[in-house]
């Protein structure tokens, strides 16, 4: 009991600086993928064929292949063959490499549910607005746009759930994230060495984290409710 009370500050600090990591690279493929996702849906659904067709099969490459080799593949592919890091080194690079993977996967992943809620609004209500002599623009941000934030909420808070815990294969590239943080204890780290425990409480951050977004996005759809009929 005394060796737990001693190590448990020193396991709290390193998780809260793996958390930290984590919760970085979850707002940074966020803030990428979210707008990226809806120009790659706007290429999937462009009436110039080889566009869309282009766009359809990198996301079907994204889409069919784990994160994690895509992963290695952007850290490591620039470095093996042209003989140059083109991240930089340490933890930064780390990082950034991290960030553009996931960033590219889960914008594809959210491309294909931007299509899915755009094609489910009304073709009837875009009409409706060309008639009234809207722009297209505006038809889009003022009709099919608000209709689709309220069908894509429910499939987009699932992904965003996912990412939370998708986090961790960063530390394929020795990222040092909440979980690397965790296992460091398991090998030697600080003193401390021989550990499990700290892997438990890594389980308590995620938990913590998904349940905020679930409330979250429950309340949003709630907020959203005043498309229903």
């Amino acid at each position: 009991m005394n060796t737990f009370m001693q190590q448990f500050p020193i396991v709290f600090q390193s998780l809260n600086v793996g958390f930290l990591q984590t919760l970085k690279l979850f707002a940074v493929t966020l803030l990428g993928a979210i707008p990226l996702g809806l120009v790659i849906s706007f290429g999937s659904m462009s009436r110039f064929k080889p566009l869309s067709a282009a766009v359809k099969f990198i996301v079907w490459i994204i889409r069919g292949t784990p994160l994690m080799l895509q992963l290695l593949i952007i850290f490591y592919f620039p470095g093996l063959v042209f003989g140059k890091q083109l991240w930089g080194g340490g933890e930064s690079g780390r990082f950034l490499a991290s960030a553009i993977a996931f960033i590219i996967n889960y914008a594809c992943y959210f491309s294909e549910i931007y299509r899915g809620g755009i094609q489910g609004v009304p073709h009837g209500q875009q009409e409706a607005g060309q008639v009234l002599g809207l722009p297209k623009s505006r038809i889009f941000f003022r009709i099919t746009l608000l209709q689709m934030i309220k069908r894509i909420v429910p499939p987009m808070s699932n992904e965003i759930i996912t990412l939370v815990k998708d986090t961790s294969l960063a530390r394929i590239i020795a990222l040092q994230e909440i979980i690397w943080a965790g296992q460091a204890f398991m090998k030697g780290s600080q003193g401390i060495s021989g550990a499990i425990w700290p892997l438990f409480f890594t389980g308590v951050y995620y938990l913590a984290f998904s349940g905020i977004l679930t409330l979250l996005f429950g309340w949003i759809e709630k907020k959203l409710s005043y498309f229903k009929a």
